[in-house]
């Protein structure tokens, strides 16, 4: 997609505020949704903020069983 947003491994595990290794367990995992450029990889934007909307934690919807 021209013009999206792409961070390095580092990038994003300074935003999310963990190691460089635990975004390439993500990556590894299938949790976190990446492409490979040159030796490393890149993470879009929008990917990174779908990763973080799901690890979010909150209420959990009503149980409709009753």
């Amino acid at each position: 997609m021209p013009g999206e947003e792409l961070l390095t491994v580092e990038e994003v595990a300074s935003e999310l505020r963990v190691s460089a290794k635990t975004v390439r367990q993500y990556i590894a995992n299938g949790e976190l949704i990446a492409m490979t450029m040159g030796k490393g990889y890149k993470i879009a934007r929008d990917d990174l903020e779908d990763f973080k909307r799901r690890k979010r934690t909150g209420p959990k919807p009503p149980d409709d069983r009753d």
